[in-house]
This record gives C-alpha cells, sequence and structure tokens, in this order.
C-alpha cells in the first residue's frame, strides 16, 4: 500500500511538472523566456517518471533497472548543455552589444574567450 502511494506521488508529480512546462512553451513569448519551460520544469516531470519506475523496480519486482538510472543522469546532463548551446546562440544571433548587460569578461560577450587574432600581436 505505500509503495504504490509513493510511485503513485512521483507520477503525479511527474505529470504536474510536464504540465507546467508544456503551459510554459506555449504562453511565454520570448525564446529566452521559453528556454526555462522545457530545460526546467519538463526536464523534472521527466525524471519523476523515471523515479517512479525505479522505485517499481526495486520495491514491486525486487530487481534494480539501471536504464532509469543511465537515463536520468543523461537527461540531467544534457538539457543544461542544450540549454546553453541554445542561449548562445540567440544571443549571437538576435541581440545587439548594447541590449547586454555589461559581461565580466574581457572580450565582452563573445562566444569563444580567446582573444581576436589581432589582439595577439605584440
Amino acid at each position: 500500500m505505500l509503495v504504490e502511494i509513493l510511485i503513485s506521488f512521483f507520477i503525479v508529480l511527474a505529470g504536474v511538472f510536464g504540465l507546467v512546462g508544456s503551459v510554459g512553451v506555449i504562453k511565454l513569448h520570448d525564446t529566452m523566456q521559453r528556454l526555462h519551460a522545457p530545460t526546467k520544469a519538463t526536464t523534472l516531470g521527466v525524471g519523476g517518471v523515471l523515479i517512479a519506475s525505479m522505485l517499481y523496480f526495486l520495491l514491486v519486482k525486487n530487481s534494480l533497472s539501471f536504464h532509469e538510472l543511465l537515463i536520468t543522469i543523461f537527461l540531467f546532463l544534457t538539457a543544461p548543455v542544450s540549454a546553453h548551446f541554445v542561449a548562445k546562440t540567440y544571443i549571437q544571433a538576435k541581440m545587439k552589444q548594447e541590449e547586454l548587460p555589461g559581461s565580466e569578461g574581457e572580450f565582452g560577450w563573445a562566444i569563444y574567450d580567446d582573444p581576436p587574432a589581432y589582439y595577439d600581436q605584440d
């Protein structure tokens, strides 16, 4: 009884996160705003389903399943990286230097932190 409640809790929680992420993609106006919905809420939604699946196999079927663990690790490693790439591409393609806040980097909001070729000539 307690096992079913725990598994059901994670499935419902995953559904709520998935719904919030889906509504966020539809309702938010800008690409940079929409970026947060799938990378945060939907990632947690899929993570909740994977946790529920791991608990089911561990507590009900009495077997340890590494597939869900590997999928969870892959998901939580790739979602921030892909969001970072989308944000950097958006900054490079759509925004002007004047629109960006100040940067602590020596070369401003550069895609690469390498100095320009003419800068190295001493």
